[in-house]
């Protein structure tokens, strides 16, 4: 199948995207001294804004490619949650999915000056998501999953992912063969158990597989000890400035990145999980999905902030990397 296919396709794909709902407040200013009362610099603010991070970013992802999300996850009785749920409504993601609790909506606030990051502050709630909520979520599953095209788990280990999730939508899933995608958390492996992918980073691969990766042979051997780990289909790690490295069966394929300049990689993971299970929805093969969410990720370094890759810009990074030479190895 072509890739123009593939992304016209995209509309037509119905993607539900669990996990945890991160809010991200960026504060923008300028700084021309330095504290008389310590040294750090001071930061005059010139604006702030809003924008969807951890699940909600991943769900941001599929709707600015094309296709339709739904979100299920949870957020406070506080003003945050109320601006998550208007930004969401905003992009059109449906939030049927989405919960309330006593806990506090998470949120990232990132102060920024000259296009560099100063300093970041967290507002969260990271224990496990339990009692009434929790069974919340799982009535909904029980209804939603089977009606999805793919479903993506997005563990920002902020108390939303747990086995007793993964298990309740492997079942509901599994009878469809519906496609189970998870960008992981360190110390969370174990929860994945049979799920179709996960995505994880050189560092993540590492801990998780025991293997400290440093040339191509060690990520061979952490590859293809989380295949075995962890029971998946397929594994895609991601590395940085080498691109990335999928893992499938017997095959391995290597895929150099795109990325020209890297000026932010802020929310670069939710967006390689979202562009590759959306692309394997449409009807792409594993690599040829695994290509499509290396350009995604490469459009999306390239901007400050939590950003999106839009059909139009994969379309131009498809043609204009049309020589991109992907290389195949093998455990051997």
């Amino acid at each position: 199948m072509g890739y123009k296919k593939l992304l016209s396709d995209f509309r037509k794909k119905k993607i539900l995207v669990i996990g945890d709902l991160i809010l991200d407040r960026y504060i923008w200013g300028k700084v021309n001294r330095i504290s008389p009362e310590a040294p750090v610099p001071i930061v005059e603010v010139t604006h702030e804004n809003f924008l969807l991070g951890g699940a909600s970013n991943v769900a941001n992802n599929i709707v600015a490619l094309g296709g339709h999300a739904t979100i299920v996850g949870v957020i406070g009785n506080d003003r945050a949650g109320d601006v998550l749920l208007k930004i969401l409504g905003e992009r059109g993601i449906q939030c049927e999915g989405v919960f309330q609790s006593s806990r506090p909506t998470t949120v990232k606030t990132r102060v920024i000056a000259q296009n560099q990051q100063m300093v970041r502050f967290d507002r969260e709630d990271k224990d496990k998501i339990s009692g009434k909520v929790f069974d919340e979520i799982l009535k909904f599953l029980r209804s939603a999953v089977p009606n999805q095209d793919a479903v993506i788990i997005s563990d920002y280990k902020k108390g939303v992912t747990s086995s007793e999730l993964v298990k309740a939508i492997l079942k509901y899933s599994r009878p469809a063969h519906i496609f189970v995608s998870v960008d992981p958390k360190v110390r969370h492996f174990h929860c994945y158990k049979n799920v179709s992918l996960i995505t994880p980073n050189v560092m993540e691969a590492s801990i998780a597989s025991g293997i400290e990766i440093k040339d191509e042979n060690s990520l061979i051997n952490a590859g293809r000890t989380l295949l075995k780990k962890v029971r998946c289909d397929a594994v895609l790690i991601t590395r940085g400035e080498q691109g990335m490295s999928l893992f499938e069966n017997e095959k391995i394929v290597h895929i150099p990145t795109v990325a020209k300049n890297v000026y932010d990689v802020t929310g670069a993971g939710d967006t390689v999980i979202a562009a590759f299970t959306l692309a394997y929805a449409a009807g792409a093969s594993m690599v040829e999905a695994a290509v499509i969410a290396n350009h995604a990720a490469g459009i999306v370094v390239g901007e400050v902030g939590t950003a999106v890759a839009t059909p139009d810009q994969l379309r131009m990074s498809l043609g204009v990397n049309r020589a991109l030479k992907i290389r195949e190895s093998s455990y051997a």
